[in-house]
């Protein structure tokens, strides 16, 4: 692996990941190395970092290689492609978090701007690509994952960014919105570790003291300067609509937005990861459970927005049609969220890939997700 020394100032787009050391990314290659992050880079002390790509002024993505066989089925090659495009950029970012949430007790510093970079990466990834992350593994164990809260920050931000998506946000709230969910469980950092990696039910005392990290981390954005909308959304996101949540209790529209988001994202992430006292839910039963709460404590607007990006099987759900045959959700439908995009298996064109269709009231509908036994019988 070639070193790439910050004090040549590299800049531009390396064709392979850039990483700080041997565990921990910095870019992917979509993601230009760009002065500001250098800069920041120099602050915490790096000297180098190491790829083994190239570096060029432009982005260039990976050239399939052309044979007889892969060109017969361009757009499948193409497709796949696109989802471990999707799969690497997850696992990219999922380090920059990983890194971010490490450095920080350290450094004790924290820049809006530095964060702001990464984000709008983010953002500009999901804009287009959003229905091929969905069909990778990412909200399941896509990698073994050591630190809970730092998947639970990388999955809530994408699902918050989603949202505002749908919302038609601005770029520069979109990327305050993704800031703020990023960092909504920063306060964790100020409680004891053995506390948010605990594997068993905690104590009462452990809950009272894990109850304290909205306030937290409220005042650790403050003192770093970000954005008040952000430092509130990091205070509210445990409140609810109906006033049951904590730390102040607050109802409706005394919540503020990012809050109100952040807590619909990442109540959904939680529904779909493993806890000591739960198991996780499939996709579907999730956005049931969000649907089933709607009015009482998260917000109409923000689950409808989420169910409308999703769909009621969201997308990358293995699914059995009302046709007999299995299939994936691959897209969301935007007129109605009951009948998404499938493709179904072994309904094949006449070049061999499978038929990808709306499902319809009129046609075939989705009868309900399959099994791990089911998907891989």
């Amino acid at each position: 692996m070639k070193s790439f020394a910050l004090k040549d100032k590299p800049s531009g787009y390396l064709s392979k990941p850039a990483y700080l050391d041997a565990q921990f990314i910095i870019t992917a290659p979509e993601t230009p190395l760009s002065p500001y992050l250098l800069r920041i880079l120099e602050k915490w002390g790096f000297t180098e970092i190491y790829s083994d790509g190239e570096l060029s002024k432009e982005y260039s993505p990976d050239k399939m290689p052309e044979t007889s066989e892969k060109s017969k089925d361009l757009a499948a090659t193409s497709d796949q492609e696109q989802i471990r495009q999707a799969e690497a950029f997850y696992i990219s970012f999922q380090k920059y978090v990983k890194l971010l949430f490490a450095l920080l007790p350290v450094r004790n510093e924290l820049d809006f701007n530095f964060v702001s970079e990464e984000i709008k990466s983010v953002c500009d990834f999901l804009r287009t690509k959003r229905r091929y992350l969905m069909r990778t593994q990412w909200l399941g164990n896509l990698e073994v994952e050591e630190n809970q809260m730092v998947t639970h920050a990388a999955r809530s931000t994408i699902l918050a960014i989603i949202i505002g998506i749908n919302l038609k946000f601005q770029n520069h709230r979109l990327i305050e919105l993704g800031v703020s969910a990023l960092l909504h469980e920063l306060g964790m950092i100020k409680l004891p570790p053995d506390i948010y990696t605990k594997k068993t039910a905690l104590t009462e005392q452990e809950r009272k003291l894990l109850s304290a990290h909205p306030i937290l981390g409220f005042n650790l954005l403050k003192s770093f300067n970000f954005p008040l909308v952000v430092c509130l959304a990091a205070l509210e996101h445990h409140e609810r609509e109906n006033g049951t949540g904590y730390p102040q209790r607050k109802t409706g529209d005394k919540i503020s937005l990012y809050a109100k988001i952040v807590a619909v994202a990442c109540s959904y992430e939680a529904m779909l990861t493993s806890r000591p006292h739960k198991d996780a839910k499939d996709g579907h039963d999730g956005i049931m459970e969000l649907l089933k709460n709607e009015g009482r404590r998260y917000d109409d607007t923000i689950t409808r927005a989420l169910v409308y990006s999703l769909s009621i099987f969201p997308i990358g759900l293995y699914v059995l049609l009302s046709n007999g045959k299995k299939g994936q959700v691959v897209d969301a439908n935007s007129e109605n969220p009951r009948y998404p995009v499938v493709e179904v298996f072994g309904d094949l064109l006449p070049n061999g890939k499978n038929k990808i269709m709306r499902t319809s009231a009129e046609t075939f509908s989705i009868v309900r997700p399959l099994t791990p036994e089911e998907i891989n019988g």
